[in-house]
């Protein structure tokens, strides 16, 4: 019997979860066999990925029952929160000062408007805070602006700490903080958005992407799907172009202030206080582990020690009765 459009026609267990990351197996079996050095990390992704959408899924199931719009704003804002801790804490090899809140700001101010205009007027949805189509569209884009505004931050600060020497070049000679950066900022925003571009031009010729696919998965027609998809990616290209805009400014206003200075000081290429944190905890376990290790063994050596002290004890007093 066909199924209703909008209904699913798959039913997956855990079993059919368990045989697709087989494949990721087998891709850290070729990892470990060619020396690739990226086995580890696939695991560790994979295993991320399985926890992260379960607790989504049990998150988003109780947001669907409730059907309240503070709940969906909460929800977003909750991706836009942990999009921001995961491009600062992971994502970011620099950091620069005030970074958690600029890159909040950047996403929240693309990714919020895009999305209310979009699902209301773009998708046609009244109202536009209907969770089911509303939170997923939301964590789309934030997954989206995460990569542009790693792309463009990672590329303003490389340049400002290893190359600062041609910022500096055009700061000494009159130019404003903006004119100086202004190269910067365009090399970094273009970075941002080629993968888009890329990824619009090939899409529908070479690539079926993955809201189609699911759309068509889900009983809708391929027409709608199709349409559904060049709404989603427009609505993409807006807030990674858009995040990154404000990124870029906000970073570029940081490192280089008001007196036109490069401040290099502002950037930390440490790793971030979290993974100092981490590492500084998992030595001081280790350690304690092994002091208590080592007390344990002592002492078992002390206990060992006195065993073999007390036969030669009573044999010397029997030998001493004896003569006696």
């Amino acid at each position: 019997m066909d199924s209703e459009p909008g209904s699913s026609t798959t039913h997956l267990s855990w079993g059919n979860v368990g045989l697709a990351f087989s494949f990721i197996l087998l891709d850290g079996f070729l990892s470990t066999t060619f020396g690739l050095g990226v086995g580890s990390s696939l695991i560790t992704a994979a295993v991320r990925c399985v926890v992260q959408l379960s607790v989504v899924a049990l998150i988003l199931q109780k947001v669907f029952e409730t059907n309240n719009p503070w709940a969906v704003a909460g929800m977003a804002f909750l991706l836009n929160l942990m999009g921001t801790a995961e491009t600062v804490v992971n994502k970011s090899k620099k950091r620069y000062d005030y970074m958690f809140p600029s890159v909040l700001v950047g996403m929240l101010g693309s990714t919020i408007p895009v999305s209310i205009i979009g699902v209301r007027f773009a998708m046609d949805v009244d109202p536009f805070w209907k969770p089911e189509q509303y939170i997923p569209i939301v964590g789309m884009l934030c997954g989206a602006t995460i990569s542009g505004i790693v792309v463009s931050v990672t590329y303003v600060l490389k340049e400002l700490y290893d190359n600062r020497d041609k910022v500096e070049m055009y700061l000494a000679f009159g130019a404003s903080r903006f004119e100086a950066c202004k190269p910067i900022a365009r090399d970094a925003l273009r970075l941002a958005l080629t993968p888009n571009i890329n990824q619009m031009s090939v899409i529908g010729i070479i690539a079926i992407p993955g809201m189609m696919t699911g759309a068509i998965l889900g009983g809708s027609s391929v027409e709608q799907a199709a349409r559904l998809q060049m709404v989603i990616m427009f609505m993409i290209s807006s807030c990674t172009a858009l995040s990154s805009i404000v990124t870029t400014i906000l970073a570029l206003g940081v490192v280089v202030d008001a007196e036109h200075r490069v401040r290099t000081d502002r950037i930390d290429t440490r790793e971030h206080a979290v993974w100092r944190a981490r590492n500084w905890a998992v030595s001081q376990l280790v350690g304690g582990v092994k002091g208590i290790a080592a007390w344990i063994a002592a002492g078992l050596r002390r206990i060992a020690g006195k065993r073999e002290e007390e036969p030669r004890t009573s044999e010397g007093s029997e030998r001493e009765r004896l003569l006696g």
